[in-house]
């Protein structure tokens, strides 16, 4: 643990030494090789057994076919581990005996140093009589399997596999098997200490990666097209070695004397728009690092001739969506669900005369992933099932929501659209690296 301990060091001291100018340090494969396993050793040796007990789930059995994953096992490979190997089972046993969590792989070798393979070709010719055998052997008071209507990411064992399952599977177990929906949720979402540490320089690294593309460096008004951006940024990340999970959007508003109102912007706006001067810029991106995600959206302005600062009213409109963010924020409690969050904050934004809109998601190992979804953009209502999951602890979140303004000198309204990273921890919520709390200009 002294390795990852170094290497956080590491990653930490780049951007002391000149704040947020410099960007962190990218770590090569053999050191985030060595971050990944650490991680997946914590998770497993201390965070696993606790989240079995929580969801009461006696024997946990994770089947995957090679390049067919359930979202699950990816998680639960090492870093050497690109995907399941033929047909890789996973099983997980509470040994109520002596307190401690079997790790086992159905499989001729280990998985890594953590899931001891036991599954002996001389003894069992079939590897679905090896499981059996140790269903058997352990004889669980029940069994998970990834089976969910709501959670796609915990519904991640496929038809042919729950076939062939049920069919070795002996007839006295049948009515054992459970969903294992909530734990496979429960492991997707929460973070552990190691990854807590690491998660800041991740958001770090993609608040660097928008304060270099949009800057005069790379936008001349103009010239620069909104599309260009986007391509700068994803050349961008790949020269640093990383991944963006989605494709990056670059948009735009600005005065116009044509009907470009907030909606036509972000939903049927142009493949391809110059950026000018008194532009308002918005952009949504996000990168993946030591298995983990960002998903960051800000605002940025592009300054007029004789123009020092954003124009007043825009900048309102900007502290509009900050208060909303900090209203949501607010409504985070243990137990509570994402649609009683939703709803509660909806309820006062609007008390207060803004005119909000939430569509929050957790993040981490997946960018849209596992734990409570607090309202969809088109359903402010609250969303059925993935809406009623509550809230835990040392679970993470993308802040994302936005508010409509009228701006008097443009005579329209406009959106601000916001989306910070942040995890709601043992002393309440944080965000990871901060927010955005005015708009940018270019140039700075």
């Amino acid at each position: 643990m002294k390795y990852l301990s170094s290497l956080i060091c590491l990653l930490l001291s780049s951007f002391s030494i000149s704040s947020q100018i410099d960007m962190p340090e990218i770590l090569g494969e053999k050191e985030r090789a060595a971050i990944v396993d650490e991680i997946l050793e914590q998770r497993l040796d201390e965070l696993l057994p606790v989240l079995m007990k929580r969801e009461g789930i006696d024997m946990w059995i994770v089947i995957s076919r090679e390049y067919n994953e359930d979202p699950v096992l990816k998680t639960m490979l090492p870093s050497t581990w690109l995907s399941a190997r033929r047909r890789t089972i996973l099983v997980f046993h509470q040994n109520k005996e002596n307190e401690t969590l079997e790790k086992i792989a159905i499989a001729r070798y280990d998985v890594g140093k953590l899931l001891k393979g036991e599954w002996d070709l001389d003894v069992y010719s079939d590897q679905w009589v090896a499981l059996m055998e140790i269903v058997k052997d352990r004889n669980p008071d029940n069994i998970g399997l990834n089976i969910s209507g709501d959670f796609g990411l915990a519904d991640g064992l496929v038809q042919t596999e729950y076939t062939s399952f049920m069919e070795y599977l002996p007839v006295e177990f049948h009515d054992r098997v459970v969903s294992a929906e909530n734990l496979a949720i429960a492991w997707l979402e929460t973070r552990c200490d190691k990854e807590l540490e690491i998660y800041p320089t991740i958001c770090k690294i993609g608040h660097q990666i928008l304060q270099e593309a949009f800057s005069s460096e790379v936008i001349v008004p103009g010239e620069t097209a909104t599309i260009d951006v986007v391509w700068w940024l994803r050349d961008r990340v790949r020269s640093l070695g990383l991944d963006t999970w989605f494709h990056p959007t670059v948009s735009l508003q600005r005065k116009d004397p044509e009907n470009f109102d907030h909606l036509r912007t972000f939903s049927k706006r142009p493949t391809r728009q110059v950026i000018q001067k008194g532009d308002l810029l918005h952009v949504d991106f996000g990168i993946t690092y030591l298995r983990l995600n960002t998903d960051q959206q800000q605002h940025f302005y592009v300054l007029k001739d004789g123009e020092n600062a954003v124009p007043a009213s825009i900048q309102q409109a900007f502290k509009n969506s900050n208060r909303l963010q900090d209203i949501l924020t607010s409504n985070f409690k243990d137990g509570a669900t994402g649609n009683q969050i939703l709803l509660n904050s909806l309820e006062t934004a609007k008390d207060e005369g803004l005119n909000p809109s939430i569509y929050t998601h957790p993040i981490g190992t997946h960018g849209h992933a596992a734990g409570p979804t607090i309202g969809m953009w088109d359903q402010q209502e609250g969303v059925k099932g993935r809406g009623d999951y509550p809230l835990f602890r040392n679970t993470a979140y993308s802040i994302e929501l936005n508010t409509s303004t009228q701006i008097p000198e443009w005579n329209k309204i406009i959106r601000i659209m916001l989306e910070e990273d942040g995890v709601w921890g043992e002393e309440g919520f944080y965000y990871i690296d901060g927010r955005q709390k005015e708009i940018f200009t270019i140039p700075r």
